[in-house]
Formats: structure tokens, C-alpha cells, sequence
């Protein structure tokens, strides 16, 4: 039978936030190494693609392990943090860092993908009629990487919402501070006759999900119709 538990809603909310705010938190970073890699004349081009996309190809543990070991109390960024009064390891700001990690490869290769297909006409008649890259940038690049945005944000917040293996090493399984919705149902699977909790939580994850999905085709759709 279909039942929630106030930790099962809880777990629902606060994927919803890590979910959100690792897209916004990816979105910037995704647009720059997207452009870098597109427009720049870099000659470590490769290896920085081939870093983006490593968390594609690591076991997200692996990704989760060195983040801990990059972020946590001896780590050279958490020693820093914790100067600083910032606690990052087993919190919510931790969940949020691992998911934006494990997204932001997929969030690059959309908005990559958008801006490879940019007529490069386009950029050659502004900076002949004398507009700077951030101009370029501002009135050509951006405006026409919006479909690219909206799926690679899209895509980043679906990936964050089933993120599991980097957000357990790196912000453990915490009900009501860390306890995402992947991490819910693992909790289900190892409590005896936790079964219905189990599958109430992953159909509600179903059921996210596809809302996602549905609300990118329609913001594509109603983009393309906008400036077709």
C-alpha cells in the first residue's frame, strides 16, 4: 500500500533542495568549462575534458572518496572551511557538492553540444562590428545556448535526485539532515518488512522524474515555437 512516512517526506523535500540547489551551483561552472572548451584556443583542451567527464566513468563512491578526502577536516579545502567556521562533511551543503559533482559532466556535454552548434558566421559579424567576447558572449552565445541550458540543468537535477554512492561517503545517511531519497530506500531495503517504504519511495522517485522530463520538453517546445 502507497504510504509516506513524515521521514519519507522529509527525505522527499530535502532531495528536492540538494536536487535544486546543486543544479544552480553546477549551472555557472557547467556554462564556463562548456565555453572554454568550445571557444578557447587552450592547449590542454583534452585533459580537461577528460577531467569533467571522469565522474562519468568513476563508481560514484570513488568520486565521493576523494571529495571527502579534498574536503574533509585534513583536506587541504575542508582544513581551510573549518578555519573559516564552515562545516561541510555530513551535512546538507556536502549532498549538495556531490550531487553538483556527479551532474555537472552530463550539464557540460548539453550546453556543449548547444554551443558547438552556433553558426560561427554569427560570431565573426560581432566581433567584426566591434563587440568584445563578453558582448559576444551576452548577445549571441548565451541567447543561443538556451535549449542546451535547459536540458543540461534539467538533466543535472534528474542525476542529483538518484544520486546515491558519492552522497553517502561524503554526507552519510542522516534522516532528516542527509537522508536524500535514494538514501530512504536503502534504509528500506535493510529494515526488515521494509518493503512497501521501499516501493512507495521509489515510485514516487518514478514519478519525479518523469515530471522532469515532461517539464523539459516543455520549456524546449515552448522555446522553439517563442523563436522559431
Amino acid at each position: 500500500m502507497f504510504t509516506l512516512s513524515p521521514t519519507d517526506i522529509q527525505a522527499l523535500w530535502l532531495s528536492a533542495q540538494v536536487a535544486t540547489a546543486a543544479t544552480l551551483v553546477a549551472l555557472p561552472a557547467g556554462f564556463a568549462i562548456a565555453w572554454l572548451l568550445v571557444f578557447s584556443r587552450l592547449p590542454c583542451k583534452a585533459l580537461v575534458d577528460g577531467l569533467v567527464n571522469l565522474p562519468l566513468v568513476l563508481p560514484p563512491v570513488v568520486v565521493g572518496y576523494l571529495l571527502l578526502l579534498l574536503l574533509g577536516r585534513q583536506g587541504p579545502l575542508g582544513a581551510l572551511l573549518n578555519s573559516l567556521g564552515i562545516q561541510m562533511i555530513f551535512t546538507w551543503k556536502a549532498a549538495v557538492v556531490a550531487c553538483a559533482v556527479i551532474g555537472l559532466p552530463l550539464m557540460v556535454r548539453s550546453i556543449r553540444l548547444g554551443m558547438e552548434q552556433i553558426d560561427p558566421h554569427l560570431l565573426h559579424a560581432s566581433r567584426t562590428l566591434g563587440a568584445g567576447w563578453f558582448d559576444t558572449l551576452r548577445s549571441v552565445v548565451l541567447p543561443l545556448t538556451v535549449p542546451s541550458l535547459v536540458a543540461g540543468a534539467t538533466l543535472c537535477f534528474a542525476r542529483s535526485l538518484g544520486e546515491f554512492g558519492a552522497t553517502v561517503i561524503l554526507a552519510g545517511n542522516i534522516p532528516g539532515v542527509t537522508q536524500t531519497i535514494p538514501l530512504a530506500i536503502y534504509d528500506y531495503t535493510n529494515t526488515p518488512g521494509g518493503e512497501a517504504g521501499a516501493l512507495s519511495l521509489c515510485l514516487v522517485s518514478i514519478v519525479l522524474s518523469y515530471v522532469v522530463l515532461l517539464f523539459n520538453e516543455a520549456a524546449l517546445r515552448r522555446f522553439r515555437k517563442t523563436n522559431g
